[in-house]
């Protein structure tokens, strides 16, 4: 690696790690950070210490795991608000709204329109027609009760 155009090891890495970092900029998601990150420590370490080409490749596949574990955990432990946390979620969204009764809810099941579609509905027995509110979801059943 050190007959690269005459360049030193540690600038390959360093220029990888800038390259990744441009990535993590341009590309959606945040795993190219961590990449990055290992690759700028193996530079660091190239420079200090002068490893030889293959130990470098080893040094920054583990460095790249050890990054990629450590992004994890911080990610899981300081996670990322959303304005909107349901958007991915369409049963929880219909908490609260209001539906039709289209199929009679007897012994506790039936069915409801929401908007153009129709869902599986647990609550009080309703007639057809009758209106309630969403109480809750489980899995894709909305569970219903009296307005």
């Amino acid at each position: 690696m050190s007959d690269l155009q005459g360049m030193e090891p540690y600038w390959v890495w360093l220029i990888l790690a800038v390259l990744f970092g441009i990535g993590e900029i341009v590309l959606p998601g945040v795993f190219l950070l961590w990449i990055a990150i290992a690759a700028a420590l193996t530079g660091g370490i190239t420079v200090l210490v002068g490893i030889s080409v293959p130990v470098q490749v080893i040094v920054f596949a583990v460095l790249c795991l050890v990054a990629t574990y450590a992004g994890r955990r911080w990610y899981t432990n300081n996670p990322v608000e959303s304005q909107d946390p349901l958007l991915n979620d369409r049963a929880a969204r219909l908490i609260g709204e209001t539906v039709m009764i289209v199929e009679a809810i007897e012994g506790g099941e039936g069915r409801v329109k929401v908007g153009d579609g129709v869902w599986t509905a647990h609550g009080p027995d309703a007639e057809v027609g009758q209106r309630m509110r969403v109480i809750g979801v489980d899995g894709t059943v909305l569970r219903v009760d009296s307005l």
